[in-house]
């Protein structure tokens, strides 16, 4: 899949995409064509790509399917761009070898990009330290948890620099138009967005989750108020008769309102995003059982457990496979 390149192409620029284990096929696929596409609109190879990684033979999407690579992470140009294809199970992903040639290429001037849960592998080399930046709205609470030096947002994407992060799915589209725009004016890039029947192109300032009101399909002024508050406030839930104070309204109505709407008490689903949370912690750091309770709210230990498992089905202890399976069972 790699272009050959032509000496008399103007500002050529080549990418070198890392596919990690279990990457996002939709995020690199989007960031691929728009580079394709590019070079189709210009009429030259203004782009190139290859796509390493370690081993350097073959590398497999969350989905099972396998990409031949062109090479392993060997030394770049200076005007190379690396782009680091995250996916599942980042964590596993990030290997030492992976770090280590990642500090190096940051060391020469290299840019370096994460897609999707990419970030992680970044914040893991030391390079997002005290740098804005993003990820994929599912890895966010474990992300903070693990990496509070790092400015943390919600948007699309972020460019710090010379390291760029992004949130996953065809935010990498939105960034690679970014990119185009910036070598080759918003008119390519508008015609590239227009190949991939992309009508709306967001940019860094757009946040990668819906409104509450679209989320949850209810446009109550209220409602989306107090949702909106607890999703702020997990670690120290706020109760339910203050929340209805904050928007005007008796506990009496804001429990009719959540009825009506959600199907569900105020406190029901206060206690469905806690437990959602305690979730991703599980899955995505090595955070104790105990530290996760309380990062979700939960001041009883034995109480944390009991609540998770009327909800998911398993204890938090069995849900991560971990060795204290039994000790969970001592404390309920």
């Amino acid at each position: 899949m790699t272009m050959t390149e032509r000496p008399d192409t103007p500002r050529q620029k080549r990418f070198v995409f890392v596919m990690l284990p279990e990457f996002t096929l939709l995020s690199f696929a989007g960031a691929l064509d728009a580079l394709r596409l590019a070079n189709r609109q210009l009429g030259v190879d203004a782009y190139s790509w290859s796509l390493v990684g370690e081993g350097g033979e073959t590398a497999s999407c969350s989905a099972g399917s396998t990409v031949i690579l062109d090479g392993d992470l060997e030394e770049l140009q200076h005007n190379d761009v690396v782009v680091l294809c995250g996916g599942t199970n980042i964590s596993k992903a990030t290997s030492q070898k992976l770090i280590s040639w990642l500090r190096r290429e940051a060391r020469r001037g290299v840019t370096i990009a994460g897609l999707c849960t990419a970030a992680y592998t970044l914040a893991k080399a030391g390079l997002l330290d005290e740098k804005r930046a993003t990820i994929h709205w599912e890895n966010h609470d474990g992300f903070l948890e693990a990496f509070p030096e790092v400015d943390l947002t919600k948007s699309i994407y972020v460019i710090d620099g010379k390291i760029i992060t992004t949130a996953g799915g065809t935010a990498s589209m939105d960034l690679m138009l970014a990119l185009i725009a910036r070598d080759h004016g918003s008119e390519i890039a508008n015609a590239v967005a227009d190949q991939q029947i992309y009508t709306s192109i967001r940019t860094d300032r757009d946040t990668q989750r819906l409104s509450v009101p679209t989320r949850i399909g209810v446009r109550h002024p209220k409602l989306s108020a107090v949702i909106q508050k607890m999703e702020t406030h997990i670690e120290e839930p706020i109760r339910p008769a203050a929340l209805a104070a904050e928007v005007g309204l008796s506990t009496r109505q804001l429990e009719r309102l959540f009825r009506r709407y959600m199907n569900r008490s105020p406190k029901r689903y206060y206690m469905e995003l806690r437990l959602g949370r305690a979730r991703n912690l599980l899955m995505q750091t090595d955070m104790n059982v105990i530290n996760v309770a309380l990062a979700s709210g939960f001041t009883s230990p034995s109480h944390f457990s009991k609540c998770y498992r009327a909800q998911y089905g398993s204890t938090p202890y069995r849900e991560r496979g971990s060795q204290g399976a039994e000790a969970d069972e001592t404390t309920e």
